[in-house]
């Protein structure tokens, strides 16, 4: 399982560092990617801090700066890598307040999995967007990162 998700974040990473450099590389941001990868930089944030049962510092739809986006993600895979490696038990439940106040809990393993998935979800949607806007995204396929 450790092994299965550091290959999962891996893959989260190294696609978010992509992003960030073609960001980086790009005169005018459309404002909806900047919105959606704000979300992902701040959901993965907030998903870390419900494991670990402290207060997150970032709000799920919180703006930041680009120039902000490398430490946010940095610290969101050191502390996810922190959380894989002194888990011991993937099935443990999670008790946790959703942004609506409503009451959830969910398996460790679960979480660690939507944080990957939420951000290939969201993802799809930065590339669609950067494509209408007349930009060729980078081919972010976990296919493509294994290769």
């Amino acid at each position: 399982m450790k092994g299965f998700l550091q290959q999962l974040f891996d893959y989260n990473f190294y696609c978010n560092k992509q992003l960030i450099e073609q960001f980086d590389q790009m005169d005018k941001l459309p404002k909806k990617s900047v919105e959606l990868f704000n979300h992902i930089l701040n959901a993965h944030h907030v998903w870390n801090h419900r494991i670990l049962d402290t207060s997150p510092e970032f709000e799920v739809w919180e703006k930041h700066k680009p120039k902000a986006w490398n430490d946010i993600h940095y610290d969101n895979q050191r502390t996810s890598f922190e959380i894989i490696t002194n888990t011991d038990d993937f099935n443990r439940r999670i008790d946790y307040v959703s942004t609506e106040g409503r009451a959830y809990g969910n398996e460790i393993k679960d979480i660690l999995f939507h944080i990957v998935n939420h951000a290939t979800h969201h993802r799809g949607q930065i590339l669609a967007d950067l494509r209408a806007s007349k930009i060729e995204p980078i081919p972010l396929d976990y296919i493509f990162y294994k290769r």
